[in-house]
């Protein structure tokens, strides 16, 4: 009888071992639905491209978050882009293009541009990026039956911000909510320094040796809205935005012929954080829960 089990355990065993010690894992592969696909232009080439949806999906999750990051955060990113994709191409019907490969809309990376960037990483991660994909694949946010503009960015200030605070519009989904768990982000807070000269120059602003600065209006997370510059009227996401900051909750302090700026957070604020839903990921999360906390009162529909 002993002989009979240890017989058993070893035709069991020695085929796994096999596997796992010769056997390379192979690329996940998709049945890319050919008829489905988004018309995507190159900033760069001004070429536009006609794209299976998923695998531009594919590379817009690859593009946008790290591959390191928890796969509930990855399936969350897949299901948010998905549907910041559909929303788009319901308002493009009539253009040449859908969606740009930038940030302007959504970063989206080719596969020879992710071969490229992750070298011998390559198939570790494009199978896990592939995982997150399949495991949501056709999913994406509805509010009241309608496609949801699913808005996100790198790492919040605490909270996320009302679309209206930022955007023109005040959507019912995109409201403010608690994100703590950005802190962990690396880009939660920075320090920029510039000349005094290059300050202004890069404002467009008269040289002044002084700099006095007075913040008229703020969101309700902090970040500031409008400020004044030596009298100038200013909006605080133009100034991030000349200045290369990474958000606009930003302090300004002046030192001679120097100027500081402390930051804190990544990105415009609205929608879903991406360290946040990583966090989340962390703490146990599913994909779902990390969605429908970013997106309030939003459902998950399937094509």
């Amino acid at each position: 009888m002993k002989k009979l089990i240890v017989v058993a355990l070893l035709v069991i065993i020695i085929p796994f071992l096999f596997v796992k010690i010769f056997v390379k894992t192979d690329e996940i592969n998709f049945k890319y639905v050919t008829n489905n696909v988004i018309r995507v232009k190159n900033e760069k080439t001004g070429v536009i491209s006609k794209i299976p949806f998923e695998e531009y999906i594919t590379g817009v999750v690859a593009g946008e978050m790290p591959a390191t990051f928890e796969l509930e955060a990855l399936k969350a990113q897949a299901v948010a882009s998905r549907s910041y994709a559909m929303y788009q191409m319901t308002a493009t019907k009539d253009k040449e293009y859908d969606v740009v490969n930038t940030t302007a809309n959504q970063v989206y990376l080719t596969d020879e541009q992710l071969k490229e960037n992750w070298k011998n990483d390559y198939q570790e991660k494009i199978n896990k990026i592939k995982k997150a994909i399949a495991e949501t694949s056709g999913e994406y946010l509805t509010y009241n039956g309608q496609i949801v503009n699913a808005m996100f960015f790198s790492t919040s200030v605490g909270a996320t911000e009302n679309s209206e605070e930022v955007f023109s519009s005040a959507l019912p989904y995109l409201r403010s909510v608690e994100s703590v768990w950005d802190e962990d982000s690396p880009a939660y807070t920075d320090t920029y320094t510039f000349t005094l000269e290059d300050f202004y120059n890069k404002l467009n602003l008269p040289y002044n040796d002084m700099l006095k600065v007075e913040v008229t209006s703020k969101t309700s997370t902090g970040r500031t809205r409008t400020l004044k510059i030596n009298g100038e009227e200013l909006k605080g996401r133009d100034v991030a935005t000349k200045l290369s900051l990474r958000s606009n909750y930003f302090e300004i302090i002046q030192n001679e012929k120097k100027i500081t700026i402390t930051t804190k957070g990544f990105g415009h604020g609205v929608g879903m954080s991406q360290y946040g839903a990583n966090g989340m990921a962390k703490e146990g999360y599913t994909y779902d829960k990390i969605l429908k906390h970013y997106y309030q009162n939003t459902e998950i529909k399937k094509n």
